[in-house]
């Protein structure tokens, strides 16, 4: 059984809610009728029900009339979830008027929907900037206990056994936060370990990388690196993890062995956190693209509550795998 289908089987053994907002877009409305027809989640479109019924028609979908579908501009509950926006931001002052306004946007309303506890994770961004699906999930939501960054990690598929988990690697950052602190950093170095277990089924190794092992550089780019492998050691002193290291001591047994002897890391990284987010997204696109492997995600990590975000060019296959990486991720937050 191969990754996505593991995932999916997970997703189907523990049914997870997801919000799908933009619950009247082409690929959207496929794609919950698919993951409908898989089983893999139950599914909440947001959006006027004349519309999804006339597309569900339209495209011959048999399935829609299984999901939940509520309309942000008719909702009967509308007040109580305007109640609730205005209590959690009314000390950034906002008014009750402008709660109102906000609960008939729908990336609003789903994440109120989310944190009312009526659903487990919110998939949007078909149609809309990242910025926009994530500003409501950080205001609403907001982040886990003892995390202060979102950030973007790729499940990368490689077909080369001999490296990570038999061919399999999760990096971080590769979508969200350009230039970490070193506690952001370290942060992003412990959800990974998660989201690599919860998503990968594998028990982590993380690596820090840099263009240093162990000090045989000295720069502050090196010690920002160093840094945040000490603070993420004191934040989850039960991971295996290790650095600073170059990629090849990292993946590479031999190498590994020769840089970093002693270390608990032994060219046997599973879990790679890059030091920038450029690192980060040029590694898993040359990976990727070299190795012919598959890349799944961003899968956006940190929140309290899985929100993820969906490339505008995404196909309606691309959203059901979203659905149920979001599931499995509501099941492990």
């Amino acid at each position: 059984m191969d990754l996505i289908e593991s995932i999916k089987a997970n997703a189907k053994r523990n049914l997870q809610r997801i919000v799908l907002a933009e619950g009247t877009e082409e690929r959207t409305i496929k794609a919950a009728d698919q993951a409908i027809a898989e089983g893999i989640a139950d599914i909440i479109l947001l959006g006027n029900k004349a519309k999804i019924d006339e597309l569900a028609q339209n495209f011959g979908l048999k399935n829609i009339s299984k999901a939940t579908v509520i309309d942000p501009e008719n909702n009967p509950r509308a007040d109580e979830y305007a109640k609730l926006l205005f209590e959690l931001r009314q000390a950034k002052g906002m008014t009750m008027e402008e709660a109102q306004k906000l609960v008939k946007n729908p990336l609003y309303l789903g994440c109120l929907i989310i944190k009312n506890g009526d659903a487990d994770g919110e998939v949007a961004g078909a149609m809309n900037a990242t910025s926009n699906v994530l500003r409501p999930a950080l205001q609403i939501i907001k982040m886990k206990k003892g995390i202060s960054v979102v950030s973007g990690a790729f499940l990368l598929l490689t077909g080369k056994e001999e490296f990570g988990e038999k061919g399999m690697f999760l990096f971080a950052d590769c979508a969200v936060t350009p230039n970490p602190t070193a506690q952001q950093l370290a942060e992003i170095a412990v959800v990974s370990a998660s989201t690599a277990k919860t998503l990968g089924g594998f028990e982590p190794r993380v690596a820090m990388l840099s263009f240093s092992t162990k000090g045989s550089a000295k720069n502050e780019c090196v010690d920002k690196v160093q840094e945040a492998t000490k603070i993420a050691k004191e934040m989850a002193p039960e991971l295996t993890l290790d650095g600073e290291f170059q990629a090849d001591a990292a993946i590479v047994p031999s190498v590994g062995k020769q840089k970093a002897p002693g270390s608990c890391i032994q060219g046997d990284a599973n879990v790679l956190v890059f030091p920038t987010l450029d690192a980060g997204n040029i590694s898993y696109k040359l990976a990727q693209r070299m190795s012919g492997g598959v890349a799944l995600g961003p899968i956006l990590q940190g929140m309290a509550a899985p929100v993820n975000d969906l490339s505008r060019g995404c196909t309606p296959d691309e959203i059901v795998k979203m659905i149920a990486i979001t599931a499995n991720q509501a099941m492990g937050k």
